[in-house]
Parts: structure tokens; C-alpha cells; sequence
């Protein structure tokens, strides 16, 4: 493998954690005031699956790939599941919220590191929402030297030109970038590239501390 000089990462579930289903339902529903008991989420998330279908209409390609498409394909799954204008904005914010994605503990010191090792860092991320000011507020706006959302560009991943982008905004090769990420299906295609590619298992606690194997993959050194 060729000496790497440049990291691209995941950030959902790759550098902070997601709400699971239920926890999504439970956390909308408080925020509006109404029952939030066990039975009450239950209900309402079994509501939202079924009107989503199978395969996932949330999940669906393309939807990351513009905001309003995004908001639009989220709203029209909880019309079809019977929620009232109030529960869907709310589940909607909570989903918009990165206030409910908190870094893992590992990951503000292991971004630093590799940047003071001299490597350059992107973000590429499947979103609809602006990244950046979540960076910053965790103290990483002069690490990270490229962000590649995917509604920005209108491209999301697995298309390999999402990963071309940050490619070309890092001014680097494939062979000399590490993809790092929790997912398979999306992230796996940065191997359609040529770039060696880090599948970490899905972030679900922010104290699990997995970025480590980063650095070492790097040869970098993180506290």
C-alpha cells in the first residue's frame, strides 16, 4: 500500500453516535409535551416503519442527495403513517438535530493528531444539513480541511464521484487516502476508486473508542 497522506471520514456512526428508532420517537415526543411511555413510542415508531416500506423509503437512494428532497420523503412517510403536522416537524427536527449526535470520546484527539501528523482530512457524509458549524463547536473548524455533503453536491454515496470530490479538494490520489467508515453499502465505495478503505463497527456509545485503529492504520500517534 502506498504511504497514505489524507483521511477521508464518515461522520454518522463513524465519528458520532445516531438515536435509535424508539429513542428518535420517544425524545419527539417529549419535546412536544405528549406521552412518551414505552407503549406510546412503540406505536408510533411501528407507524412510521410501516408507511416506510421495505426496502426503507428514509433510506432510499438519492434522498440525502438534496434538502428538499430529503424533507419532502420524510414528511410524506409520516402522512402515510397518520401523524399530525406537529409530531412529523418534531420527529423531523430531532432527525435535523446534531445536538443528538455527540462525538465519540476518541474522536476530537484522533482528528488532531492525524492533522498534526500532516495528514489532510474530509468529511464525506450522506446529509441535508450544513456540518461545519458542528465542527467548529467541537473545536475542529482548522482540522478538517474538506467537507463533501451530499446535498450540496447532489451526489451521496456509494457513487464514487462523492469521493472524487473530496479526492480533488484534498489534491490527493485514491491509493494514498484512507476511507474510514461504519457502513458497508455507502462507504464500500471508495473502493470502486482505488482507496484503501477502514470499516469500523457502527458507533453506538460515544465512550467506545475505536478511532485508534485509524491512527495506528496512519502512523499516527493519538494520546
Amino acid at each position: 500500500m502506498d504511504e497514505l497522506r489524507a483521511a477521508v471520514f464518515d461522520w454518522r456512526g463513524t465519528l458520532v453516535t445516531t438515536l435509535p428508532p424508539l429513542e428518535w420517537v420517544r425524545v419527539a415526543l417529549e419535546r412536544l409535551g405528549r406521552d412518551s411511555r414505552p407503549e406510546a413510542v412503540s406505536a408510533v415508531r411501528a407507524a412510521v416503519a410501516v408507511a416506510a416500506g421495505d426496502p426503507d423509503r428514509l433510506d432510499a437512494p438519492g434522498v440525502d442527495c438534496d434538502a428538499l428532497v430529503h424533507r419532502n420523503t420524510y414528511h410524506g412517510v409520516f402522512a402515510d403513517a397518520g401523524l399530525d403536522a406537529a409530531l412529523a416537524d418534531a420527529l423531523y427536527a430531532v432527525e435535523s438535530d446534531p445536538a443528538y449526535n455527540p462525538f465519540a470520546v476518541d474522536a476530537v484527539p484522533v482528528l488532531r493528531a492525524v492533522a498534526g501528523h500532516g495528514l489532510r482530512i474530509a468529511v464525506v457524509s450522506d446529509i441535508h444539513f450544513d456540518l461545519r458549524p458542528v465542527f467548529a463547536a467541537a473545536g475542529l473548524a482548522g482540522v478538517v480541511d474538506v467537507f463533501v455533503l451530499s446535498y450540496e453536491h447532489g451526489v451521496q454515496k456509494p457513487d464514487p464521484r462523492i469521493f472524487r470530490l473530496a479526492l480533488d479538494r484534498l489534491d490527493t490520489e485514491p491509493a494514498r487516502t484512507l476511507m474510514v467508515g461504519d457502513r458497508s453499502g455507502p462507504d464500500g465505495g471508495a473502493l470502486d476508486l482505488g482507496m484503501p478503505t477502514l470499516l469500523l463497527p457502527p458507533l453506538t456509545d460515544v465512550r467506545q473508542q475505536r478511532l485508534g485503529l485509524v491512527a495506528r492504520t496512519l502512523g499516527v500517534a493519538a494520546g
